[in-house]
């Protein structure tokens, strides 16, 4: 793990420290992939994590004058999946952003992030390639910019330095005549990686596309282009018979691997299958049925965002945080996720650790406003911060609605996940009012149950929105 941990308030703090200490250093914000990293022994001599989600407007989404999007480096795939501005002008990301992990992942999840892991096989890039994005990468030797299709050198690798810092990521919006589609395919409805993802991007006159862009995620060790099938497609009516052909030369430029989620070949077809779809999407103009207008996102409404005044460093401080409503000081667990805080320092056990790397939601809290796994938590993120967890869901004596209709209902059977469930199924009520049966879905599609059948679960989520109202 970690050994000295900062919550910068600063851009210039954080490219300051990444100056002096480059490779043994990383900057953090969602740390989805960073943490699990480094808790595994992938990632080798790192000594301290700069965290940067005190910083003050590094999570804004904008549009300047020029009609080119700009995205904070703190923007997370929720941000983007509830954003009027990204549906309605680079719907591709917010589809891509929506399809990410979970609600409590994309919570935490930031799109800056999923650029710089640098996975083949993450969602954002595809849209965002398609979209012509670049992004800004800051170091005390200045700011440049590089277009994202120049950012990636290889499987998990680009361009950034150690000493950098991705402070933007910008792309033009998409304009009346221009449409775009994203679709990925997993094994699971979510909580699931691409075997293959498509975005398209194409700029009509009338019928005619005038120019096509199209790229692959999963098959290549890079996102990649579909070179020839834009090309095909340039000057041409948009019509079944050309799309049908586009797809073949789609799927002739991808050059997937055989592994244990798919083969190559099964990759290779749906590739074409699920380019033909995007690209009939497109002419249909139904590129977004199947994604919620209004997304369950398990966060309060209006959230309060806590920026802190100085910058705090760990082990030299305590870590001061709010959980449950009660002031708590932690002069150890500096160097463990928030799981581990909240159970072995804050003796707190409610929150259960079911796999340890964001898969299955037995350790869902609520951190300033937003569900989220603590297991994928640095513990020092708590320092100012306000926590709930399940013990904290009940007022008083009286429990909560969704504990009330667990119990009635049933909707518990060897009860290790429940915490989870319970908790978010209490944000999904502080969400929406009255959820459908689908809003209920995407509540819990982070929260895994390996005993029931999950009728009863839903079941008493209903019951409790009735018990609530």
């Amino acid at each position: 793990m970690w050994h000295n941990y900062i919550n910068a308030t600063t851009i210039d703090e954080v490219v300051k420290i990444l100056g002096e200490k480059k490779e043994s250093a990383r900057v953090v914000a969602g740390g989805t992939d960073l943490v699990l990293e480094l808790e595994r022994g992938v990632r080798k001599g790192i000594d301290t994590l700069i965290d940067v989600t005190r910083i003050a407007h590094l999570d804004k989404i904008s549009i300047d004058e020029d009609d080119v999007i700009h995205l904070g480096p703190l923007v997370t795939h929720n941000d983007c999946a509830g954003s009027k501005l990204i549906r309605a002008r680079a719907y591709p990301l917010a589809r891509a952003a929506w399809e990410v992990g979970a609600p409590q992942i994309r919570n935490r999840g930031t799109v800056a992030g999923n650029l710089i892991t640098a996975s083949p096989a993450n969602d954002t890039i595809t849209p965002l390639m398609a979209l012509g994005a670049s992004v800004t990468l800051l170091s005390t030797r200045g700011a440049r910019v590089v277009p994202l299709k120049k950012f990636y050198t290889g499987v998990r690798k680009n361009v950034m330095q150690p000493d950098e810092m991705l402070v933007d990521i910008s792309f033009p919006a998409l304009q009346e005549n221009q449409r775009g589609a994203f679709i990925k395919l997993a094994l699971r409805r979510a909580q699931a990686i691409s075997l293959v993802n498509v975005a398209a991007v194409l700029t009509l006159r009338g019928q005619t596309v005038k120019s096509a862009v199209i790229t692959l995620g999963a098959v290549a060790p890079t996102i990649i282009h579909a070179a020839k099938a834009e090309k095909f497609l340039a000057g041409k009516k948009l019509n079944e018979k050309n799309i049908a052909e586009a797809a073949v030369l789609t799927m002739k430029a991808a050059t997937p691997i055989d592994d244990v989620r798919s083969s190559a070949a099964y990759r290779r077809e749906m590739v074409k299958v699920i380019t033909a779809r995007a690209l009939t999407a497109i002419l249909s103009g139904a590129e977004q049925p199947g994604m919620p207008k209004n997304p369950v996102l398990l966060r309060e409404k209006k959230l309060k965002k806590t920026y802190l005044q100085a910058a705090s460093q760990f082990p030299e401080m305590p870590i001061e945080t709010k959980v449950n409503g009660k002031s708590v000081s932690f002069a150890s667990g500096h160097d463990k996720n928030l799981l581990d805080l909240l159970r072995e320092e804050g003796m707190l056990t409610g929150t259960k650790e079911g796999c340890g790397e964001g898969e299955c939601g037995a350790c869902t809290v609520y951190l300033d406003g937003q569900a989220v796994m603590a297991c994928l938590v640095p513990a020092p993120r708590a320092h100012g911060a306000e926590i709930v967890t399940v013990e904290g869901l009940a007022n008083g004596e009286r429990l909560h609605p969704v504990q009330e209709a667990f119990i009635e209902d049933g909707a518990v059977q060897c009860g290790y996940c429940t915490p989870g469930f319970l908790m978010s199924s209490a944000m999904l009520l502080n969400e929406k009012n009255n959820p459908t049966r689908n809003e209920i879905e995407q509540a819990i599609a982070g929260n895994l149950c390996r005993c029931t059948g999950y009728y009863k679960i839903v079941k008493a989520i209903e019951d409790a929105s009735k018990i609530k109202a």
